[in-house]
This record gives structure tokens, sequence and C-alpha cells, in this order.
């Protein structure tokens, strides 16, 4: 099956995506890594005000079969979670880039962002 990769975000090699907006982000998880978790069960969200470092795991996905922790793609504070994952972690698995994402960052190192993935790089990345 091949998985979507939208055009307009940016990725990380550990399969986030991030959709950039003026001064912030929104970070989810990949199409790709969503099919490769299958049902997702429960998701820990970072704490709103949290300072992120990029790299560093800031929340965990879990699925029926194991549990990931999902990284910062970008430094900054989180200014929002997805609380709609608390209730309905399925989410993660039906809308990915859409209702499934996990939380924004404003961001506080924009240079970073050209450290991430294209989408034609993403998308080689899990073709090859």
């Amino acid at each position: 099956m091949s998985s979507i990769v939208p055009p307009d975000l940016k990725f990380t090699r550990s399969h986030e995506w991030v959709r950039v907006q003026g001064d912030s982000v929104t970070v989810g998880i990949t199409d790709h890594a969503q099919h490769e978790l299958t049902d997702v069960v429960f998701v820990e969200l970072p704490a709103v005000g949290r300072r992120v470092q990029a790299g560093e795991a800031c929340a965990i996905v879990e699925s029926v079969k194991t549990a990931s922790d999902i990284y910062s793609p970008v430094s900054g504070e989180v200014l929002e979670v997805n609380r709609a994952l608390v209730g309905n972690p399925a989410l993660v698995n039906l809308e990915p880039y859409a209702g499934g994402w996990f939380y924004k960052v404003r961001l506080n190192q924009p240079s970073e962002l050209g450290g991430l993935l294209s989408a034609a790089d993403y998308a080689a990345q899990i073709q090859g």
C-alpha cells in the first residue's frame, strides 16, 4: 500500500510531519508511521507550555503492536495539544494529516526547518 506524502509538509527521518504556520508549527506522525503502528489505542501528549528541543522525545503513541516515542522536529514552546486524541486516539489512523495532529510549537529556532526532509525526500526514504 502506498503511503500519502503531502507536498506542503516537512518531515523527519523518524516519521513526524511538520506544517509551518507563521512562527509556529503543527506536529503529527505520518501516514506511513500510522500504517506501521496499526491501531492506535493511546496517545500521551506534552504539556502546554513545555519547552522542547529538536530531537527530544516529547510524546508517546501506543498501538496494539507497540509503544513509540514521538520526537519534536523543532525547538520551541508547546502552544497547544490535540485533546481530541485523548478520547479518540484512532484519529491518528483515520486522519494522520488533519484531525490526528499531536501538538503545536512556537518556533524559537526557525533555521531548524531547513534540516527537515521535503515531501520528495521523505517519499524516497519510505520507498527505499
